[in-house]
């Protein structure tokens, strides 16, 4: 298959290599022995991660209480080494 650049330097990839890769819609880039590759990435943004996280924190049943005393010891143990 081929695919033109055009002067904005944009390629459209076919429909029909498209369709095998999935929703991609970030690529990471890369070039090697004068082949470019495009990887498809998930991008994940920071306010997902952090719902995840609450998610899982309540899921456990921990409390503010126990993040707080957990980053206590953290920190002891950090300023110990």
């Amino acid at each position: 298959m081929l695919a033109k650049r055009t002067y904005k330097n944009q390629i459209t990839i076919p429909k029909e290599v498209i369709e095998q890769v999935g929703e991609a819609e970030y690529f990471d880039v890369s070039l090697r022995e004068g082949i470019i590759l495009l990887k498809p990435v998930e991008i994940t943004r920071r306010e997902d991660r952090l719902a995840k996280m609450r998610k899982k924190i309540k899921a456990l049943g921990l409390t503010e209480k126990d993040i707080d005393e957990a980053v206590r010891w953290a920190r002891c143990i950090w300023k110990m080494k």
